[in-house]
């Protein structure tokens, strides 16, 4: 879908893209786990954590987020600012990946999840998770209180701020009630930008 197109690198495109960059670990690293040889080697270790984590966190949650920072300005009328949204994602991402990342080599090495306490060995991988975390969360509190800043006090937002041609975006942010206060009126199809601001 990028392809040839009109590509505008904003922060719900980025957090698409670490949206994919991510759930494809998530995903290579269950196609590991359907190998036997690979599975009883890494059952119940921090392998699984950290596979389970690139899916579900990775996966679902970066889209969210995606998602909520594309169809904010339409939902609340108002503009998130970017910069924090780019400071917010490089914590996270750098985050993200060392807090994970070091949960699959912890596993593979044969860290076992669900144990409290570990042997010295996985020291260095356990230290360099945690500092991961840290980044993680100050990459969330970021996110979250840029956002409900933005709600508050952003910036009003047009009724088109990406230039789309599909309806949704021919009506005011955020909608009046029953949508538009005129019956709009279609003279070309979704995907013609010819005339799209």
């Amino acid at each position: 879908t990028l392809y040839k197109g009109s590509i505008r690198f904003e922060p719900p495109l980025l957090f698409a893209f670490t949206f994919v960059f991510l759930f494809s670990i998530g995903g290579l690293t269950g196609l590991m786990l359907s190998a036997l040889a690979v599975n009883v080697h890494v059952h119940d270790t921090y392998f699984i954590v950290g596979h389970f984590h690139y899916v579900m966190f990775g996966g679902t949650a970066m889209g969210f987020i995606a998602a909520i920072l594309y169809w904010f300005p339409k939902m609340f009328g108002r503009l998130i600012p970017s910069r924090p949204i780019w400071i917010a994602w490089g914590h996270m991402f750098i985050g993200f990946n060392m807090l994970y990342f070091t949960m699959l080599v912890l596993g593979w090495q044969g860290m076992p999840r669900r144990y409290y306490d570990y042997v010295p060995e996985f020291t260095t991988g356990h230290v360099i998770a945690t500092i991961g975390s840290w980044f993680l969360v100050a990459g969330l509190v970021i996110l979250v209180v840029t956002v409900i800043r933005a709600m508050r006090k952003g910036e009003r937002a047009p009724a088109n701020v990406w230039g789309g041609t599909t309806l949704e975006w021919q009506t005011a942010s955020p909608p009046v009630h029953e949508n538009f206060v005129d019956d709009p009126v279609i003279t070309t199809g979704p995907y013609d930008f010819e005339g799209a601001e």
